[in-house]
């Protein structure tokens, strides 16, 4: 194994390769309605981007488990990923768009790798007691690319048209290659025999459901981002009858980035001032408060839940990744990464998707049924109870 990849590579490299996938939404929808004229269309695409990512994971994640040099890789799934954009470029306005949406699903599959991929290599570039710092400082990154991707995709369609700002999300994805072709390879003492690709994908299954702390940590996170993207749904109408316009609403979203930020980096200084577990179900009741809060429709309580979700959302994403590190098999550790990105994916969109089919007939309403959803997640610790230790 390579004993000195700086950790400030390695956080070059997650930061742009999550602001490249952060963008490459905004902007194929962007782009998908700039060359159809058709908002159902370009939602299409972004839908199929999206959902992908539920399959795609869990057999990433084996595949890098399995490399012996799961930086070259990432690598690959990163240029495949930014290739099958540009082809979905290419393909709008010349194919038949079923075909291009099914690129577009195509792309999606490798999502995984510009989140939990990465994620999964850190115990190597950080190992023993950094792992807790470095663990906070990787969490910011998602921050940062959720505060950069969609500010950096609305400029560059402003600028330089919708379909180039595709082609600059790209850009900004290939920026990472570097850094992740010299990630370290892994010692030869974890190196395994090649068992079936199915029977690993069983074994990370498995490990997700019965490892008491991987299955309420994945449960209490997979139910806050369907949460989440309950209230992202929520977002046009919030801003047009709370803020005075429909625009004002993505705002808060910046707010919740700027204060998970800002807690996050809180806790890379002090990285141990609580324990995990105990982030992950606070960080779902104050998400739980926040989404109710908003629901009184007055502008100032709405921006501080606003700041009460992002307060929430990034030390329980910091903790999450906490705990995956602590009770993963080092030999499951990607496939685990990935597939829970994969289901936090899928959890978002369909958050959205029944939200965005109710909240016509009642906002409050909405916000509070997210709330519930929310609270269900902190529940789930006290339903799945952990072994005492001996």
């Amino acid at each position: 194994m390579r004993s000195r990849y700086p950790l400030g590579g390695y956080l070059v490299g997650a930061v742009t390769a999550r602001t490249g996938d952060e963008m490459s939404g905004p902007a194929l929808l962007l782009a998908g309605f700039a060359v159809t004229g058709s908002s159902s269309e370009a939602a299409l695409l972004l839908a199929g981007l999206t959902v992908a990512a539920a399959v795609g994971g869990p057999v990433l994640g084996a595949l890098l488990d399995r490399a012996v040099h799961p930086g070259r890789l990432l690598t690959l799934a990163l240029v495949l990923y930014g290739g099958g954009l540009l082809a979905v470029l290419a393909g709008l306005g010349r194919l038949p768009i079923e075909t291009v949406v099914l690129l577009a699903v195509a792309t999606g599959l490798l999502g995984p790798a510009l989140s939990g991929g990465w994620t999964a290599q850190l115990p190597r570039v950080a190992p023993g007691a950094a792992l807790d710092r470095a663990n906070a400082l990787d969490a910011m990154t998602f921050g940062l690319a959720a505060l950069a991707g969609p500010a950096l995709a609305g400029l560059a369609a402003e600028a330089l048209g919708a379909s180039t700002a595709l082609v600059v999300s790209v850009v900004v994805i290939a920026v990472a290659l570097p850094a992740a072709w010299r990630l370290p390879a892994r010692a030869a003492a974890v190196r395994r025999d090649r068992s079936s690709l199915a029977g690993e994908l069983r074994a990370g299954t498995l490990c997700v459901v019965k490892v008491p702390g991987l299955a309420r940590a994945t449960l209490t996170s997979v139910l806050c981002c369907a949460a989440q993207g309950m209230l992202v749904a929520c977002l046009p109408l919030l801003g047009e009858r709370v803020l005075g316009g429909a625009g004002q609403g993505a705002l808060l979203l910046a707010c919740a980035a700027l204060s998970a930020l800002a807690a996050n980096a809180v806790l890379a200084r002090v990285p141990r001032v609580m324990a995990p577990d105990t982030f992950l179900w606070a960080g779902a009741l104050v998400q739980c408060a926040a989404l109710a809060l908003a629901a009184t429709g007055r502008p100032v309580p709405l921006v501080v839940a606003a700041l009460l979700v992002g307060l929430g959302e990034g030390p329980q994403l910091t903790a999450l990744f906490a705990v995956r590190h602590r009770d993963a098999p080092e030999r499951l550790r990607g496939q685990i990464f990935t597939t829970g990105a994969s289901l936090k994916l899928t959890a978002y969109a369909l958050g959205a998707a029944v939200a965005g089919a109710i909240v016509g007939r009642s906002l409050p309403g909405t916000l509070l049924l997210a709330s519930g959803v929310a609270l269900l997640g902190a529940s789930a610790y006290g339903v799945i109870r952990a072994p005492r230790p001996a």
